[in-house]
């Protein structure tokens, strides 16, 4: 489904990516953890095309993006939905205007069609009846199943979410896990989650990519990834510094 050959990709002087290899299969659910700022969110970007690569290349379904038209890349976007880490609702709009926001461009559906869309997508992430409502209506939690709505409403094959469960307690981040799990399996969508928080890991994942200095450090099924004696991935899953990290 995705594939990634030697990505590199650097901002100024900074080498964020430093030849990422990775192919993520039709119906998969994979985990992408590594540390802050080590190019989670970047890597995850480029697998959809908001960002191009410097060298290297990514290719869905076997069609390599980066020499894409706009258009062209549009359609590929398609088979995609993304959670942001914000949810990045638009407060000016209420609920189910954000929902049916990607829906508009598709002059084929009435707006009665559109409707049952977005109920449809709202009833799935346990949101029904909410609407009428704003953005700044919601708690953290309800933001969240929003933004996941809107992902959803146009039934992509694959669901991108970046930081699913940051910023919500632990009972509220559960609960997004097992959303995600449950539209997984009820979509039979590709899943990739971008995360550092290790129960939406072991919740979600059946294969755990680590991103570290750049590349793939550990591509392994999510047990073995657990009980591994690797020290930097071992340090990582246990969330125990050494004394280089007192230096950063």
């Amino acid at each position: 489904m995705i594939e990634a050959r030697g990505i590199k990709k650097r901002f100024g002087a900074q080498h964020v990516l430093n030849g990422v290899d990775l192919r993520i299969d039709d119906g998969e659910a994979v985990a992408i953890i590594g540390r802050s700022g080590g190019g989670k969110s970047i890597l995850l970007k480029h697998l959809i095309g908001l960002l191009s690569p410097d060298e290297g290349e990514v290719l869905i379904r076997g069609l390599p993006i980066a020499h894409l038209s706009e258009r062209q890349l549009l359609d590929v976007r398609k088979e995609f939905g993304l959670l942001f880490q914000s949810a990045a609702l638009f407060d000016s709009m209420t609920v189910h205007e954000n929902v049916a926001f990607p829906l508009r461009r598709d002059r084929q559906l009435t707006s009665a069609e559109i409707g049952m869309r977005v109920d449809e997508a709202l009833a799935m992430v346990d949101l029904p009846g909410t609407g009428a409502k704003r953005p700044a209506e919601l708690s953290g939690g309800m933001r969240k199943r929003a933004g996941l709505a809107r992902a959803i409403v146009y039934r992509p094959k694959v669901l991108l979410y970046d930081e699913p469960t940051t910023g919500l307690d632990p009972i509220v981040s559960d609960s997004i896990d097992q959303l995600i799990k449950r539209l997984c399996e009820q979509l039979r969508t590709t899943t990739v989650v971008v995360t550092h928080d290790m129960r939406s890991v072991r919740a979600i994942a059946q294969r755990v990519l680590m991103l570290h200095e750049g590349k793939i450090y550990a591509n392994a099924a999510t047990s073995d990834l657990f009980a591994s004696t690797d020290p930097v991935v071992s340090a990582f899953v246990k969330g125990v510094s050494t004394p280089k990290d007192l230096l950063l």
